[in-house]
């Protein structure tokens, strides 16, 4: 769970513990209500399931409290328990396993200072794969760009509710890339008037291509259960064609979750909440609870939805080319204009050794450098080729 989603969470407990939002209210510290927060969606793939416990963030953090040392696990109605350890922030299943319809499943979390919660009983949603994932060049809102639409059918008119995440990954290929990298050679301390320098030395072909992953952060839903038939076309991610991550070549992997009507209920209210203009605003709908709830103390606040729900996936890759023929790439990350250091018409006049030692510029060929992501892709992503890309 981010951080910008934990305050969230934590402005609704201030609505919730107020009487009224509709006056000016200052943060402070002391108001802090401590919440428990769960994600926890198991699938019905086979593998080793992933659940996050974090806590409400206080207005002025900047990083994610992680609930450790709590004990998790889920049980079915057999009365086979699944356990998980916890492992770099988050609890991951001991074995693997899927959830399989009919079952039911359900949540157990001990913290590490006394507390219990437990899920109501969960079972598997109806299966429902996408059909298929397309990459079109389109105009949405006077914008042109790449358009990435996910289309399903389901037949049995059983699946209504749809919730999608994406992971996209991009090729980043430096456009300033030089066969010399400049290094700073220190002062010779035997010379009280040397002064610090730099020389050339043959550059490394790894900082040339990278690559980028990230994951979605909006929550991405879509129903057919006001629709006169079953057919999904969901614009899942529109990118600019000036968008940068698109000049080379782009890969994006959608997850398809099929959800009932309770769970996609739970996240349309946390969309609105997530996305509102006003966070303390008259339309506060208060504490948003899920289906988890404290066994012992009813004070005891949790938040979150455990969601067993089927899953589907697909990727594409396409070049900015395939959607835009003829068309000019978008511009870099960063201006690669390239600049020279000293006197008119050289747009920098020093610090030069500075900006090589703090990593800011690389060598264009003298007497010009340009900014570091320009020479150098390791800047703003990994050389490190992804096992699953394809060229």
């Amino acid at each position: 769970m981010t951080v910008s989603f934990n305050k969230t969470i934590f402005l609704f407990l201030i609505c919730f513990t107020t009487n009224s939002c509709t006056e000016p209210y200052i943060l402070e510290t002391n108001t802090y209500e401590e919440a428990l927060v769960v994600e926890a969606t198991i699938t019905n793939e086979l593998k080793k399931q992933e659940i996050t416990l974090t806590k409400t963030s206080k207005f002025e953090d900047t990083a994610t409290q992680i609930e450790s040392g709590a004990d998790v696990f889920i049980i079915d109605e057999i009365g086979t328990r699944y356990d998980f350890e916890e492992e770099s922030g988050k609890y991951i299943s001991t074995t693997e396993f899927q959830a399989v319809p009919g079952k039911e499943y359900r949540l157990n979390i001990n913290t590490n200072d006394g507390r219990s919660f437990v899920s109501s009983t969960e079972t598997l949603t109806p299966i429902n794969a996408m059909q298929d994932v397309k990459a079109s060049a389109e105009t949405k809102d006077s914008i042109r760009g790449a358009a990435i639409r996910v289309t399903s059918f389901d037949p049995t008119n059983e699946a209504k509710y749809y919730r999608y995440e994406y992971e996209e990954t991009y090729k980043i290929i430096a456009p300033s890339w030089n066969l010399n990298k400049a290094i700073v050679v220190p002062a010779d301390p035997r010379n009280p008037r040397a002064e610090p320098t730099y020389a050339l030395i043959p550059n490394s072909p790894d900082t040339r291509i990278c690559y980028n992953t990230k994951k979605s952060t909006e929550i991405l839903l879509t129903s057919t259960a006001e629709l006169n038939d079953n057919h999904v076309d969901f614009n899942v991610r529109f990118i600019s064609n000036q968008n940068y991550i698109i000049m080379e070549r782009y890969s994006i992997l959608v997850r398809q979750y099929v959800e009932n009507l309770a769970s996609y209920s739970y996240y349309s209210t946390l969309k609105k909440l997530s996305g509102s203009g006003s966070l303390l605003s008259p339309n506060q709908p208060g504490f948003l609870y899920g289906n988890l709830r404290s066994v012992d103390n009813p004070s005891d606040k949790i938040i979150g939805y455990f969601d067993v729900t089927s899953v589907s996936t697909k990727r594409i890759y396409f070049n900015y080319i395939d959607l835009f023929p003829g068309e000019a790439p978008p511009h870099y990350y960063t201006d690669c204009t390239p600049f020279c250091y000293g006197e008119q018409p050289c747009t920098h006049k020093d610090g030069l050794i500075d900006d090589i030692g703090l990593g800011k510029v690389t060598y264009f060929g003298s007497p010009n450098w340009v900014n570091a992501p320009c020479g150098d892709c390791t800047k703003i992503g990994s050389n490190i080729k992804p096992s699953f890309w394809e060229d």
